[in-house]
């Protein structure tokens, strides 16, 4: 690389995060930032970036990882989850664009494939930009977030036959193919990459990446899975198809293994970097003189892709019965022209489809839609409530989406599980007892040969390093209630401890340490307990030093018991108060314990009044947990029930007593 380039590329780099900043502090999309970047550095602009070509060619990787996260992140059955929304919005809305937007051109002198081309350019909407306001919002799980959610995977869907299909659109390759193309060799090329799809999915990477995966080598995964990127990229492209079609095809195979979010994990960083110069790539080519050469008519074409795009939408979310106001606002949200957009619109000029002025006019028009969108999505909120307050319209429903139009699976997370990463001897033991006890729980490991042999067994089990966001979104940490880490690596754990607080603020995260002298420094980074293994190693010791000793065996318990709160708990965070599950280390002739009440128990179907605890047995009752909910202090009319859990304090030998009793059949 010259010098020349490299400060090039550091100019890009240093405006890029200074534009990026007053974006984000303005609330701004970071794709439009990158695209004002391109265009104030650019030929139009200061002129301060020469090595255009240079940049095109990064950015041109940047297409290839972007259309590969994209293949990865795809799969058969969220769309199976979603499929009405996705088939009947998103092809309402894609057809409806296309139809709409060729007409117009049509009439305004383009020839056909030209005004087909202009309509596959304005039917895609921006994903990112989309999703991004979605999440910030919290709107994700709305109805009318959940109908742009199904309408822009299909989007993302149809770029690829839009791919195959734009060179056949140009004159320049019907001239080099003689005008004589045949439908039979493009059959023949989708079912060559069909079978591709299956061989590769279900016989050859799985087997490739399972052994380079016990190779425990982060290096030579990364590398691996880009040659396989690269190999599909390369074979398409020989075929005579896109290197950007390749790479979505290498993502999809990559996704049907049990690799893929580590594969994801891995890519998304690169992903970040080269995207960024496929935006200011595309911002160089904005021609600022050109807008203000005829500013009324790109206001115009911007001012008519927003209704044709937010009308199709509405009219696709009216067919699947969403509610009128859900529908516009889905409608506004997608009015942008997208990312996918910039792509293709670079076939068609290679391809010749359209001219110089047509793209500029494009490339104003894409750029202030997407500029233009975060401002319309909130002022359409606006105006919906106040039509909602004056009773012209019905109340909106924001929260999540009905039971009628929710579908099982994708978006209907398992709440309150429990994540457990490392399947050790502490993993798989805490894995039992989640299953014995009915705890919904997932796992996450780095060793393939475990994640393959558990899979098998039936454990929720997925081969993915815990370091990496991608992994943990799979593992649906945001819907989680604990997180318990059982890694060795030392600087794994505290990254995952610091992502976990990151993307759930309240999870509560415990993990484990090697050493005391860690622990302070882990619960800083977010964790709620921390388990150092050199006071466990000396509790085991202590109690077989008892033993054999013949120390009475309920005086070991409460030995460990004060050893484990005086470490963990009194010495790290010393208080003048005592709470409650401290008054077994104070008073080592009380003690708390909980009791599940079984169908032949003496205790079930009766009354607190019946039972007469604190009278027969000198115990009290502290609480009932029943069902997820909890009772504290029942009263003596409460009906001990089967399956609930009592919670007792009293005196260790009459809390024994009370057990054998209840124990004994009715």
């Amino acid at each position: 690389m010259s010098l020349g380039l490299f400060n090039e590329i550091f100019i890009i780099f240093i405006i890029s995060m200074f534009v990026l900043y007053f974006c984000s502090r303005l609330k701004i999309p970071a794709i439009v930032g990158y695209l004002f970047t391109g265009a104030l550095l650019g030929p139009y602009g200061m002129k301060l970036v020469h090595a255009t070509h240079e940049v095109e060619y990064l950015a041109e990787v940047g297409v290839v990882l972007l259309l590969f996260t994209i293949g990865i992140e795809f799969s058969f059955k969220k769309l199976l989850q979603i499929r009405k929304a996705l088939v009947l919005g998103g092809f309402t809305q894609v057809v409806l664009t296309i139809a709409a937007v060729a007409l117009i051109e049509y009439e305004l002198g383009f020839d056909f494939k030209q005004a087909v081309f202009i309509g596959f350019l304005v039917a895609l909407s921006s994903t990112a930009i989309v999703l991004k306001y979605l999440q910030e919002k919290a709107e994700i799980d709305s109805i009318y977030g959940q109908t742009s959610l199904a309408i822009l995977i299909f989007q993302d869907i149809v770029i690829v036959p839009m791919i195959l299909i734009t060179p056949l659109l140009s004159e320049k390759h019907m001239a080099a193919s003689g005008g004589d193309f045949s439908v039979t060799l493009l059959l023949l090329k989708i079912a060559a990459i069909v079978f591709l799809i299956i061989a590769a999915t279900k016989f050859i990477v799985p087997q490739i990446l399972y052994h380079v995966a016990k190779t425990r080598n982060q290096d030579l995964f990364l590398l691996t899975v880009i040659v396989i990127c690269a190999s599909v990229a390369v074979l398409t492209s020989k075929a005579g198809l896109s290197l950007a079609l390749g790479a979505f095809l290498a993502g999809l195979i990559i996704s049907e293994s049990e690799y893929s979010h580590q594969a994801l994990g891995y890519v998304l960083p690169f992903k970040s970097i080269f995207t960024s110069f496929f935006f200011v790539s595309i911002g160089m080519l904005l021609n600022t003189q050109f807008i203000l050469s005829m500013p009324w008519t790109i206001a115009a074409l911007t001012a008519s892709v927003v209704v044709i795009k937010t009308a199709a939408a509405y009219i696709g979310g009216a067919l699947l019965k969403v509610p009128a106001g859900s529908a516009l606002l889905a409608g506004f949200a997608l009015c942008q022209i997208g990312e996918f957009s910039f792509v293709l619109s670079k076939t068609g000029v290679e391809h010749e489809i359209i001219t110089d002025h047509t793209y500029q006019i494009f490339l104003s028009v894409a750029v202030l839609t997407m500029i233009l969108t975060p401002a319309i999505i909130y002022s359409v909120h606006i105006i919906l409530k106040y039509l909602v307050k004056l009773k012209y319209l019905k109340a909106i429903p924001g929260g999540a989406v009905s039971e009628e139009s929710a579908d099982e699976g994708e978006f209907c997370q398992v709440k309150d599980q429990l994540i457990i990463i490392g399947y050790g001897i502490n993993g798989q033991n805490l894995a039992r007892a989640a299953k014995a006890s009915k705890i919904p729980y997932i796992i996450s490991d780095v060793n393939p040969e475990t994640v393959r042999r558990e899979k098998l067994n039936g454990e929720p089990i997925i081969y993915g390093d815990a370091t990496y966001e991608s992994v943990l979104e799979h593992l649906n940490i945001k819907f989680a209630k604990i997180i318990v880490i059982a890694v060795p690596d030392r600087i794994a754990l505290r990254r995952i401890v610091e992502l976990s607080r990151k993307m759930n603020r309240d999870i509560y995260i415990i993990a484990r340490t090697r050493f005391y002298s860690e622990v302070e420094e882990i619960k800083k980074l977010g964790a709620d307990e921390v388990i150092p293994e050199e006071f466990e190693t000396a509790i085991e010791i202590f109690t077989r030093v008892m033993q054999k000793y013949l120390i009475p065996q309920n005086e070991i318990e409460d030995f460990i018991s004060a050893i484990r709160k005086g470490s963990y708990e009194m010495l790290r965070t010393p208080s003048n108060l005592t709470a409650i599950t401290d008054m077994e280390f104070i008073m080592p002739d009380i003690r708390i314990t909980t009791f599940r009440v079984a169908a032949h128990n003496h205790f079930a179907n009766k009354t607190l009044a019946e039972i007469e605890l604190r009278k027969k047995y000198g115990l009290t009752l502290v609480g009932i947990s029943r069902c997820g909910q909890n009772i504290i202090n029942p009263s003596g009319e409460e009906k001990i029930l089967e399956s609930d859990v009592l919670i007792f304090i009293g005196d260790a030998k009459r809390l024994d007593g009370a057990a054998a009793a209840a124990v004994s059949a009715a």
